[in-house]
């Protein structure tokens, strides 16, 4: 694993090296910075993102390479969910978490921390702010937004992260104390607290509306992990503020818990090793609280939680991240507290201390295994939010695959909706799925050449909202093809043939390396070689690694 403590610019960043040497979804980053005016001799040291500001003004020179409603979009890689050493139970600083993030490759990355007393009476948002524009100027090519890790009443976890502004710290820190259901105790399952719930998240969106932030957006972060999250209370979220609320953790961080003889006999990926507690939702079966191939239930079961959403025909989206606290094998440990100083009344731990042992963790660093992709036309905090808004998403594991671009045309049209997107087409009419898939051209963070082996198309109705708001099931949802592309390398593209459409469909993507897989869990005519959960305590990640997209609707 690369463990250097020194910054180098991504190779795709550096002027050094030649274009011949890239990867596809390289060129078209390098593309897009020098379309921007932020790719040159002078890009490292320059600081010309250093504000955010800059960063949106940088954006005005670039622009799609298609004059239609359907451009090119070059994927930037993220992680929405890190923390730092000011939330109770992480270790790094935020300049150290930016290294990280940049070494192994991401463009942008949402500091994330966790709400409590000590965080809350030390000023919060505020009391970390100055720190966050110190790490924005020290690495100007990375986009690092700042959000909080929100105990949503009633539930699990979320990410809500705004962008940058004059009141992006102060309105986290109204929501903070407003809203967090840790902070105001009150976390059981309560009609009066999945209803503030609700409340919090129409109060970002007339934020919003007001002007008082430019943007402001959230994620359910390991949504099954305690089986708390409800199916009525997801579908409360996404239609109280459907501009806001827009996806969850499709594959939940602490990705290397089960790497063999690290943690426990009992670990699993993801640390999704909880059983159902008085708080779970009923209605949940007992394998939904394990992962599968790293990824939540929700988003692995074809015909589950994440289908029965879709299938609404309302766009929610999947990510992929970290949610680093504790690295596996890092040697640094937390730093000692002065006398009579603790968390409760500073809202900071100290800063890490170096030593030669290895450290208890289950995490990897921001984008080491775990990566989101957001399609954009121009390079800015804005446009990566707008991204995510569209569902222009798709994750990976390990570096399975260099860059993706899926195309759904009609007829012999050349163009047509990529994710997030939709297609309007007649009854019957033919359509075609382009899928360009760019293979991994390097080894990964783990020293392997990642090989991908099938592409599987997942097909599904979309029937309106659901008569029961607690079913999970998409009955109607199953693997429509998977293609064999064991062996294949380089760029190529894959022209899959769509049965014809007679009503409302959507479509997604995955993939894998075909080293685990069976049955789906809703059986093998839905899923007949979907992922499958490892062995307790022998989940090591890098030998079980997949890819999803984001869906594509076909309006009739």
């Amino acid at each position: 694993m690369i463990m250097s403590t020194e910054q180098p610019l991504p190779e795709w960043a550096d002027p050094a090296v030649s274009a011949d040497q890239l990867d596809a979804q390289g060129v078209s980053r390098r593309g897009l910075l020098r379309n921007a005016g932020l790719f040159g001799a002078g890009f490292a040291t320059a600081g010309v993102l250093a504000s955010p500001a800059a960063a949106s003004a940088a954006t005005s020179a670039s622009r799609p390479s298609q004059g239609d409603d359907d451009p090119d979009f070059v994927y930037l890689a993220g992680d929405h969910h890190v923390h730092t050493v000011y939330s109770h139970d992480a270790k790094y600083t935020f300049s150290q978490q930016a290294m990280r993030a940049a070494q192994f490759g991401l463009d942008w990355m949402v500091l994330t921390e966790h709400s409590n007393i000590g965080h809350a009476n030390a000023g919060g948002a505020l009391a970390e702010h100055a720190e966050v524009v110190t790490a924005r100027a020290e690495n100007p090519r990375m986009l690092l937004f700042q959000g909080l890790e929100w105990y949503i009443p009633a539930a699990e976890h979320a990410t809500v992260f705004t962008a940058p502004g004059p009141n992006e710290a102060e309105i986290l820190r109204q929501f903070e104390l407003a809203y967090d259901g840790k902070l105001l105790n009150r976390t059981t399952d309560t009609p009066e607290n999945q209803a503030l719930a609700v409340e919090a998240l129409k109060w970002l969106a007339a934020r919003k509306r007001a002007g008082d932030v430019p943007d402001a957006l959230v994620f359910a972060n390991h949504p099954s992990r305690l089986g708390i999250d409800s199916p009525t209370e997801l579908r409360g979220w996404r239609d109280a503020a459907p501009g806001i609320m827009i996806g969850m953790e499709g594959a939940p961080g602490a990705q290397g818990a089960a790497l063999p003889g690290w943690r426990g006999a009992n670990s699993i990926r993801g640390e999704y090793e909880n059983k159902p507690s008085a708080q779970s939702w009923t209605g949940y079966p007992a394998e939904s609280y394990v992962t599968y191939g790293g990824f939540d239930w929700m988003t692995a079961t074809v015909g589950g939680m994440w289908d029965a959403l879709l299938a609404e025909g309302k766009l929610f989206s999947i990510t992929s991240n970290s949610d680093n606290h504790r690295t596996v094998y890092d040697t640094w440990r937390n730093g000692d507290w002065a006398p009579g100083k603790n968390f409760d009344n500073t809202g900071k731990l100290p800063d890490p201390v170096q030593t030669s042992t290895p450290q208890a963790g289950s995490d990897f660093w921001p984008g080491q295994f775990s990566r989101t992709h957001v399609g954009v036309t121009r390079y800015g905090y804005r446009e990566v939010m707008a991204g995510l808004r569209a569902g222009r998403v798709w994750v990976d594991h390990g570096q399975l695959i260099d860059a993706i671009d899926v195309r759904l045309v009609a007829g012999g049209s050349g163009r047509g909706a990529t994710l997030g997107g939709r297609l309007r087409v007649r009854k019957g009419q033919k359509l075609t799925l382009l899928v360009t898939v760019t293979t991994a051209s390097r080894p990964n963070y783990h020293g392997v050449l990642p090989e991908l082996a099938h592409v599987d198309v997942i097909r599904g109705a979309v029937r309106g909202p659901a008569a029961d708001r607690t079913s999970w099931r998409a009955p109607a949802t199953k693997v429509a093809r998977s293609v064999d592309v064991s062996g294949r390398s380089g760029t190529y593209t894959l022209r899959i043939p769509i049965d014809p459409v007679r009503e409302p469909t959507y479509l997604r993507l995955r993939g894998s390396d075909g080293r685990r897989n069976g049955p789906g869990l809703l059986g093998a005519r839905i899923d007949p070689h979907g992922p499958v959960a490892h062995t307790p305590g022998d989940g090591d990640p890098w030998l079980d690694t997949w890819f999803y997209t984001n869906p594509i609707f076909i309006d009739v």
